[in-house]
């Protein structure tokens, strides 16, 4: 049975802070506000939740989320078995009659492919990884892999949608804004979630429902950074519109709303003036913080050449480092292109060359600066790839279908065990066969690191309390330290 749960979002109270001060504060606790409002600020707002529920051993996240499903069997979940019985049919006793996507189910052989790629155990923990990642493999040490992640999304949009928020369905809020809502801010002259998407990639579409807030208050929605001379869309004043003029027709407007809010509980009129309150305050941060011209060479050497230019995966790992130093709780990065239905030997070589070089890089300047031991960094897609080819299977091609019955994932920093190995798959690397890890047991051990109960992050809607894991997940405490 569902929990009653412990936690009561004040969004559903009759007064809010605003109301109580102005109705019965004669208005001057509500004046005394709007003049703390408009100074900038580098102190942090609370969540929802009074405290954590165990003491964090993360105060941040980092998610390098790679869009199009890349293929565990070409990059960490090495499969002998495979190059040896390559080009044979994958056995009857292994599928078990799961379900096929319509990309392959009506094939009439399903070949199973061997990857064309090297494989070698790294570091003192032994971690078997391809030849496609060398900077990930010099830091296997710090990494925890997991190899029995599953889902029961077999496409795209529901699987990505499964793995951001919890529910393969458009609606529920993402987990960003899940932690904004229950923890709060760190720094309010930034916004709490933060989204960077590479530029100029194809593959599946990224929408916002992926960083939206759902059925929370829209404050807490991601704030997507683009990569122009405009970072932000719409913050910049127009020509003609100094800060002052800005601060005064602000203040006037929430008078306006002021005066709204006598006649109204809406609390999305509070939501509105929050978000112009932190797009003022942010006039200020977002030009600092994503002007890189302050980095040092050797940073740029270490993340790679493409960290100079706006908008690559390289640019918005060393951004993400620049966030969280000013402290952004939650940064999410989309890197699309993993979706090798053929081409694959050349297609995923140069997924991995974009961002290898630059995943490392983080995990590496983050330890060095202090900040790895409470960020935690987390690389992965939305499922996995088949073990036989999609297509003719010839030696000049071939590719691999959807595969929700594994995929891997590594987690970095934030109170993971480093350089372990949880979980395993059976020789064809296509069932699960030990410790298995379900999305919601993911979200569950996300949250456990953050010092977040699953079950008690909250919220009411329709007359149902609803959660992050929904009525399902437990932590996968092997993996904590």
């Amino acid at each position: 049975m569902y929990n009653t749960p412990k936690t009561e979002s004040v969004f559903q109270n009759n007064f809010g802070r605003r109301q109580f001060l102005n109705r019965f504060g004669m208005g001057l606790g509500g004046i005394a506000l709007t003049h703390l409002m408009s100074q900038s600020r580098v102190h942090s707002s609370p969540g929802q939740l009074p405290s954590t529920h165990t003491p964090p051993k993360a105060k941040r996240v980092i998610y390098l989320f790679q869009s199009g499903a890349p293929s565990q069997l070409d990059l960490f979940d090495y499969k002998p078995l495979l190059q040896k019985e390559h080009g044979s049919d994958l056995p009857d006793s292994i599928r078990k009659g799961q379900r096929l996507t319509a990309m392959t189910g009506s094939q009439s052989r399903l070949p199973l492919a061997g990857t064309p790629f090297e494989f070698k155990q790294h570091g003192q923990s032994g971690a078997w990884l391809s030849d496609r990642l060398p900077h990930t493999a010099g830091i296997a040490d710090h990494l925890c892999f997991i190899r029995s992640m599953f889902t029961e999304a077999i496409n795209h949009g529901p699987a990505v949608t499964f793995l951001q928020t919890g529910s393969p369905f458009p609606g529920r809020p993402s987990m960003g804004a899940w932690l904004n809502y229950g923890l709060g801010s760190e720094n309010d002259n930034f916004p709490t979630f933060v989204i960077l998407v590479t530029k100029n990639k194809g593959g599946q579409p990224l929408v916002s429902r992926l960083w939206g807030s759902g059925f929370l208050p829209s404050k807490f929605q991601g704030v997507r950074f683009r990569a122009d001379e405009n970072p932000v869309l719409y913050l910049n004043n127009p020509q003609g519109i100094d800060p002052l003029i800005r601060r005064k027709m602000l203040d006037r407007l929430n008078d306006l709303h002021q005066i709204q809010l006598k006649h109204s509980d809406d609390p999305e009129i509070e939501n509105r003036i929050a978000q112009y309150e932190l797009a003022f305050r942010m006039q200020r941060s977002i030009p600092d913080v994503t002007n890189l011209a302050d980095e040092p060479e050797h940073v740029f050497k270490e993340y790679g050449e493409d960290a100079r230019t706006p908008g690559t995966y390289a640019s918005n790992c060393l951004l993400a480092r620049r966030l969280v130093e000013r402290g952004v709780r939650f940064v999410q990065l989309y890197h699309p292109g993993w979706d090798q239905h053929g081409n694959l030997e050349k297609a995923i070589s140069n997924q991995c060359k974009e961002t290898d070089q630059a995943s490392a890089a983080l995990v590496q300047d983050l330890h060095r600066r202090g900040l790895l031991e409470d960020t935690l960094v987390i690389w992965g897609g939305e499922f996995g790839r088949t073990n036989y080819c999609q297509g003719k299977l010839t030696k000049e091609s071939f590719g691999r279908d959807h595969h929700p019955r594994s995929f891997c994932a590594w987690m970095a920093g934030g109170g993971v065990k480093p350089g372990i190995t949880h979980g395993e798959t059976d020789p064809y690397g296509y069932n699960i066969v030990e410790r298995p890890v379900h999305v919601h047991d993911f979200h569950a051990t996300i949250l456990q690191l953050l010092g977040v109960d699953h079950e008690r992050l909250t919220f009411k809607h329709q007359g149902r309390w609803y959660r992050l894991t929904d009525v399902h997940g437990s932590a996968v405490s092997e993996v904590i330290s």
